[in-house]
């Protein structure tokens, strides 16, 4: 699933590429001690000899069942995907960099002189029944995300960038004319045809074209309309991964015993189960070793981090938080972002003002539990070069923050300040409620912050909102919003396009200028498959961003996960997902 961006904090898959999330982490002083433990974790598990056989037991930490829908081209929820992992392989592995390389189920081939991307599948790698995965099963994942009966929200501007897929998605035509399969049905090889391709297509999570496959053979008597409520999707999935599906407790757990056909060779275990453990009992879970592999809650963290027999990996993960300011309005006629140059929030020196005033890293250090830092820049240092590093972000200045309402004309009259044209400046913030406790304190925090400069900042409702309403408002422009908190979940491309374009649903401040789109096409474009050319249009984006401060990058943090000391071959390493499971073993 590397090729899903989420968004919320349950994770709801949106489209080839997105997620919300309601962030309820919030930021912290990276020099606290268990930032500096955390920092320390390995990614890995000690590699130890192994032995064959046992029982892994993985909690999923949810507050709601499952909804067991077990296709990465319909499902909705992180959960989902973290329930189907002992099963789930892509078609591609990854370096570190998330960079798609040779050593996965099938290769991938970039032809630039004739816009096309060969897909060919290994021989040897076959489903749990012992079918091998064919051409059509590759084509059959497009035909998925692309019927409307589906109801897919993987069918995005970049899926359909691929000749013949708006038609097909359309109803205009009966198959998508740019996926050829050139030995046929049963041979492994699918060629995508486009009218150009993109620097991205390199990378894993591009959303250009699937990283997965479904099994025709099994699925194609399943009407496109019932497909997701089946019980070939519900019931008994089928995956060419390391293990398969023996038991569905709908919405509790599902029990995996070795696939006999995997093509990497046998897995060592005997069973892994999945279940769902509350999150309030998470860390007695993980102290009272009920479960094998368990993440840890960061805001339970103190509780959990002395407990014995228990190794703890961290990563941190292609997410962030941010404040993002109401500038305009979704046009869904146009399909577009139009910006609203009269908006309240409008003005470059108060949105810099608000940044200055926040107290970032003091607020979280105070109230989490130290594994939350301030970010610099909308793009993860995750990213590599991509990253900048000399990026300065906005850290806080209550003085700088005074001095540039001050010259912008925001004047103080009594308490508060007010519009430069003399009239009641009052602001309104939408934040969500979280998982995290320390939500709610920080929020207040930084609302005091603001009011320490002047100005009238007060939550809508005087309240954290429920996340299914946070969600409706934030995506329909509701008008009483000034501005919000938010996080994005990414994708492993690293292109912000999606997220900051003019055509962008998820552009959720709605900011939109010819620059800005300048700068993500440049990013985008034919130039930028030279690497040096990419990596200087990413810094000058996010030069451009932190100037223009209509989004301000908060947070991002470590996530840990406890697992038993007796277990070797766990990673949280981008190279190691796709097998991860396979590797997994007791030790002797």
């Amino acid at each position: 699933m590397k090729s899903a961006k989420f968004w919320g904090s349950l994770g709801v898959v949106s489209a080839a590429a997105l997620t919300l999330v309601a962030c309820g982490k919030g930021g912290n002083s990276a020099n606290t001690d268990d930032t500096k433990q955390a920092s320390k974790f390995s990614p890995v598990v000690p590699n130890k000899s192994t032995k064959e056989g046992g029982t892994v037991k993985q909690a999923i930490e949810t507050d709601t069942p499952f909804t067991g829908i077990f296709a990465s081209e319909l499902t909705t929820t992180q959960t989902d995907v973290d329930v189907m992992e002992p099963g789930l392989e892509g078609l591609f592995d990854v370096d570190d960099d998330y960079r798609i390389n040779d050593k996965g189920p099938a290769t991938m081939k970039l032809d630039r002189k004739n816009n096309t991307i060969t897909i060919m599948v290994k021989k040897g790698v076959k489903w749990s029944d012992g079918k091998q995965v064919v051409a059509k099963d590759l084509e059959f994942s497009y035909e998925i995300m692309a019927n409307k009966a589906t109801k897919s929200q993987r069918y995005t501007s970049s899926i359909a960038s691929i000749k013949g897929m708006k038609e097909y998605h359309d109803g205009k035509a009966k198959t998508i004319s740019g996926l050829e399969m050139p030995d046929g049905e049963n041979g492994r090889k699918l060629i995508i045809h486009y009218d150009k391709l993109k620097p991205g297509m390199y990378n894993s999570g591009n959303g250009y074209f699937s990283e997965n496959a479904q099994p025709y053979h099994y699925l194609k008597n399943v009407p496109f309309s019932k497909l997701e409520s089946s019980d070939q999707i519900r019931k008994k999935p089928m995956f060419f991964g390391p293990y398969k599906v023996d038991k569905v407790v709908r919405g509790q757990s599902v029990t995996w015993s070795p696939n006999k056909y995997y093509w990497r060779g046998k897995p060592k275990l005997n069973k892994v189960i999945c279940q769902v453990v509350s999150t309030k009992s998470a860390s007695q879970a993980i102290k009272s070793q009920r479960f094998d592999v368990a993440r840890v809650i960061n805001s339970q963290w103190k509780q959990v981090k002395d407990t014995k027999g228990v190794n703890f990996v961290a990563k941190i993960p292609l997410e962030y938080s941010y404040l993002g300011f109401k500038v305009g309005k979704w046009d869904a006629k146009k399909g577009k972002n139009v910006m609203n140059p009269n908006a309240k929030m409008n003005n470059k020196s108060l949105r810099k003002a608000i940044a200055y005033a926040m107290n970032i890293s003091q607020a979280t250090k105070r109230y989490t539990g130290g594994l939350t830092f301030q970010i610099p820049t909308l793009i993860p240092a995750q990213f590599g070069d991509y990253f900048d590093k000399d990026a300065k972000g906005y850290d806080y200045n209550l003085k700088k923050a005074n001095e540039l309402l001050d010259k912008a004309g925001y004047k103080k009259k009594g308490k508060w300040r007010v519009q430069p044209n003399g009239k009641p400046l009052k602001i309104k913030i939408l934040v969500s409620e979280g998982s995290d406790p320390s939500k709610e304190p920080i929020t207040q925090n930084y609302i005091q912050q603001w009011h320490k400069i002047g100005l009238n900042v007060s939550l809508i409702n005087n309240r954290l909102i429920e996340f299914n309403s946070y969600v409706d408002k934030v995506q329909n422009d509701d008008p009483e919003i000034d501005m919000f908190t938010g996080a994005w979940s990414l994708s492993s491309e690293p292109s912000p396009n999606d997220l900051y374009g003019e055509g962008a649903p998820f552009d959720m401040t709605r900011f939109v200028t010819p620059e800005n789109t300048k700068l993500l096409n440049a990013i985008d474009s034919e130039k930028a498959f030279d690497h040096k050319y990419r990596v200087e249009q990413f810094h000058k984006w996010q030069e451009y961003m932190n100037e223009e401060a209509y989004c301000i990058p908060m947070t991002n943090s470590y996530q840990i996960t406890a697992v038993n000391g007796k277990i070797t071959g766990y990673s949280v390493k981008p190279s190691d997902l796709n097998d991860k499971w396979f590797k997994v073993a007791y030790v002797k």
